[in-house]
């Protein structure tokens, strides 16, 4: 995000821009009325939705936020903008569905309409300009991050959106939505896990080994340039193969569809950044610092452990960060071979044209890949050393 400048009368560039984008955002249809789950529905805008004790305090509020993004000199103020245009978007959603749904017909549906999501993006946006220009610390993020989740998690469980199409299609999908998100965080963490079990060790081997770094480098990258389509198809012939001639493999879950494909896939394109970054991580200790544990006595052990790991943490983590936020999005594809996960919610709306099923499966995905985003952001922040933490590691203490 690109930190609020101040400009002409001490207007946010991006405030401005934002603002008019959002503005005319409101001109959008809001929300869509359809005869069931299936069809296109008509687009209403925010003033067709309700009467006017429902719209005027909702569109207040979202014109009062835009306006108030625009002030860079005011951060705060920008922040508490871009919370109340939040607010009053989704006041205009809880309060309008029920009426809307009123007299339409047993099978009808309300979903948020292009308006609501191009606003939704637009105060999101200034929200998190405001908060580049606060420059809160990691702890205060990590504050922030579980206070919307809270928020989420409240306003879900009211039954405030309950009249939503997307939300009819969680209640009649309860259970199987449990089961994909618990699939969905095995095959992301899971297969995160067995990189880093594998690509650790493969790092430091080629750390200190440049002839291996030079071969499993360029075949890692070379992996990571395969369309996840392509990889998730070449894994169905391959373990179906093994799967029929190895019996101990069938036993123990390998098949050529299903979880095992999926997960190897997603192993696979793990790979590279866990055993880059691992590389980078450990180069980027001082060659004085290393010369000095060497000085010093130290084996090659006590160096890895004393000096290149804990300077070559924040890069390692990165790494790691790449490869989690990367495995939650392609997790996605398992559900067109079997794999399960959020997936199949999303292909199961595409077969049906179903769009609020399509984000059943697309909206946690990207909620999950944001907040993993910003956790793994965090613990690389809080594992960079200080300036006189540097100045200590830089000088390792003599091996007992």
């Amino acid at each position: 995000m690109i930190p609020a400048r101040a400009g002409t009368f001490g207007l946010s560039a991006p405030g401005v821009l934002l603002a008019i984008f959002g503005f005319a955002s409101l001109l959008a249809p809001f929300m869509t009325l359809a005869a069931n789950r299936i069809v296109a529905g008509k687009g209403l805008t925010a003033w067709q939705l309700a009467g006017p004790e429902v719209i005027y305090p909702g569109l207040l509020s979202i014109i009062t936020g835009l306006i108030l993004g625009l002030f860079a000199s005011w951060p705060r103020v920008r922040l508490a903008g871009a919370v109340l245009g939040l607010a009053g978007l989704f006041w205009l959603l809880s309060q309008s569905a029920p009426q809307l749904l009123q007299g339409a017909g047993e099978y009808a549906r309300v979903s948020p309409g292009l308006g609501f999501w191009c606003l939704l993006a637009v105060l999101i946006l200034l929200m998190a300009d405001a908060l580049t220009q606060l420059s809160p610390g990691p702890m205060t993020r990590l504050g922030l991050l579980l206070t919307i989740v809270t928020v989420l998690f409240i306003l879900l469980g009211s039954g405030a959106l309950s009249d939503l199409s997307i939300m009819k299609e969680y209640a009649s999908r309860q259970g199987a939505f449990y089961n994909a998100a618990l699939r969905h965080l095995g095959l992301a963490f899971g297969s995160l896990a067995a990189a880093t079990v594998i690509g650790i060790p493969l790092g430091i081997l080629c750390y200190h080994h440049a002839g291996l770094r030079r071969i499993a480098l360029p075949v890692l990258s070379f992996l990571q340039t395969i369309p996840s389509l392509a990889m998730f198809g070449i894994m169905i012939p391959l373990l179906g193969w093994i799967a029929s001639t190895v019996p101990a493999a069938k036993a123990i879950g390998i098949a050529g569809v299903g979880f095992a494909p999926a997960f190897l896939a997603l192993l696979l394109y793990s790979l590279l950044p866990v055993v880059a970054n691992m590389v980078s991580g450990l180069q980027s200790a001082p060659e004085s610092v290393r010369d000095a544990a060497r000085g010093m006595g130290m084996t090659l052990m006590q160096r890895l452990f004393r000096v290149e790991l804990p300077l070559g943490l924040p890069v390692i983590l990165a790494g790691l960060r790449i490869a989690l936020v990367q495995n939650i999005g392609l997790a996605v594809i398992a559900g067109l071979i079997g794999g399960g996960g959020f997936g199949t919610f999303v292909f199961q709306g595409l077969n049906q044209t179903a769009t609020d099923l399509i984000l059943l499966g697309a909206l946690p995905t990207v909620a999950l890949a944001l907040t993993a985003a910003i956790v793994m952001d965090v613990l690389v922040e809080v594992t960079k050393p200080s300036q006189s933490a540097q100045h200590t590691q830089g000088m390792p203490r003599k091996p007992s």
